[in-house]
């Protein structure tokens, strides 16, 4: 009989800083359509054969029908207690974005906001770590 480990699920997320031209516009969140409910940064399940970066681009299409180029690895977040249905592992990319973005698959609407303007009360799992993270590590620096 094989030995099948239990482990985390990977996860991939993105946070992805919406341009217009050269012109840097906002980031987007998703409202998730599936429990648990709320704003999150669009992201979903890596599956078996496919890379994390990979995983990041399917998932933002989906999510968002935006394309994206990944800039850099902002962390990976492991918590145990990070989502409430199971322990998952998150590989968490920034990526950049031009385009209109537009809800799919189980984001019921994606939409952009501007930094100062994250409604961070309302982010599920630990998605508000996440992007207090992000302002620390790169927003700051423009």
């Amino acid at each position: 009989m094989p030995f099948t480990p239990k482990t985390p699920y990977l996860t991939t997320d993105g946070i992805i800083e919406l341009y217009e031209g050269d012109t840097f516009k906002g980031i987007v969140l998703i409202e998730r359509s599936n429990d648990p409910k709320g704003l999150a940064l669009p992201g979903g399940f890596v599956d078996m054969g496919e890379s994390v970066e990979d995983a990041l681009r399917r998932e933002m299409k989906e999510e968002t029908n935006l394309d994206v180029q990944i800039s850099s690895l902002l962390g990976v977040y492991s918590d145990p207690k990070r989502d409430p249905r199971f322990h998952t592992a998150s590989v968490v990319f920034v990526a950049q974005a031009q385009g209109q973005p537009k809800g799919g698959d189980d984001a019921k609407e994606a939409k952009l906001y501007a930094i100062d303007e994250i409604p961070m009360d309302q982010l599920v799992f630990d998605h508000s770590e996440i992007l207090k993270d992000y302002v620390l590590q790169h927003h700051e620096n423009r």
